[in-house]
């Protein structure tokens, strides 16, 4: 099967999976990187494998990031599987509790190797010469984090902040991923809830200021902690959200209340009764009608060669926006 030509640019492609996740990373050296599959059946992997096929023209997806067992995340990857080549799979590992609930189907489709992620892991990727380094870092995952030390900057816990209940769920056992590109930086935290987001930020940064922050678990309430979100400091937030999943009225007054947050994208338009409270401009988000209508249109994202801005598009309304990195 032929490769596809170098892109030259990195890009981000947030696909529309009705409020689960599929974020397709394009690197420079002509890889791709899925991270997460969406739902089984036939809708997601179709829209993924159609992405893939008509925007990306790519034919094979190089590294699959499996972040978590919830059937939003690793539950499209089997039937992905053949539609579309895969090579390596990363995961957190199969414990001996996940093997009943991913079934024979994860466990079995066809893939050129796997590997587990855990904290300090790169996913191997290829550089271009010329070109800004590029990395795929796990912070985290199973609940563990990568190990502090003195270049983490200190960050003390703010006297408004609060916790919530534990989060006893597969949701706490998310990988977390920095995508850097020379000073372009992408923070994926997949479903990482309340509680684990303070201690990935507090007593000490383990993540940095980053451009870009997909928000987590799809921007419920029960994530996307304001202490995270400001020591993230993100100029740039994405929701892979649904119609009526995730956008929760605090998350998204979390967004507004950081001060380095220049805009908010949305892959679907909050359609619950408390939407008009909760939705960006309606140029910045890309589907806007209720599921059985809804024709899958995705956020792109593309990043400068020389890694100093970034322009994030939606086709569906024509919007496109220039941003610079930190």
């Amino acid at each position: 099967m032929a490769k596809p030509a170098a892109a030259d640019t990195l890009r981000i492609h947030w696909i529309d999976v009705e409020g689960g996740a599929a974020t397709l990373i394009l690197t420079p050296a002509g890889e791709s990187i899925l991270i997460d599959t969406g739902m089984p059946g036939l809708r997601d992997p179709v829209r993924i494998h159609r992405h893939c096929r008509d925007i990306a023209k790519i034919a094979k997806i190089d590294h699959l990031v499996i972040t978590h067992f919830d059937l939003d995340h690793y539950g499209g990857a089997a039937d992905l599987a053949k539609l579309i080549p895969v090579g390596r799979v990363y995961d957190h590992g199969v414990r001996p509790q996940d093997v009943e609930r991913v079934g024979d189907a994860y466990l079995t489709f066809p893939a050129e190797r796997r590997l587990v992620l855990t904290p300090g892991d790169e996913v191997p990727l290829k550089q271009v010469e010329g070109r800004p380094p590029l990395t795929l870092r796990c912070l985290g995952a199973l609940q563990r984090f990568i190990e502090p030390t003195d270049a983490h900057a200190e960050n003390p816990l703010p006297e408004w902040a609060k916790r919530k209940d534990p989060d006893l769920s597969h949701n706490a056992n998310s990988i977390v991923l920095l995508l850097r590109h020379g000073n372009f930086e992408f923070f994926d935290g997949a479903d990482l809830t309340w509680n684990l987001e303070e201690r990935l930020v507090s007593p000490r940064n383990l993540v940095g200021e980053v451009d870009v922050y997909q928000t987590n678990h799809h921007g419920l309430d029960v994530s996307n902690n304001p202490v995270l979100i400001r020591a993230l400091a993100p100029r740039v937030a994405v929701m892979n959200n649904g119609h009526r999943k995730g956008c929760g009225p605090e998350m998204f007054a979390a967004l507004k209340d950081t001060p380095s947050i220049e805009a908010i994208y949305q892959v679907h338009r909050n359609l619950r009764p408390d939407g008009d409270q909760a939705n960006t401009e309606p140029e910045r988000i890309a589907n806007t009608t209720e599921a059985e209508h809804c024709t899958a249109h995705p956020i792109l994202l593309e990043v400068g060669a020389d890694a100093a801005s970034y322009t994030v598009t939606v086709p569906s309304t024509g919007h496109a926006q220039t941003y610079r990195t930190k």
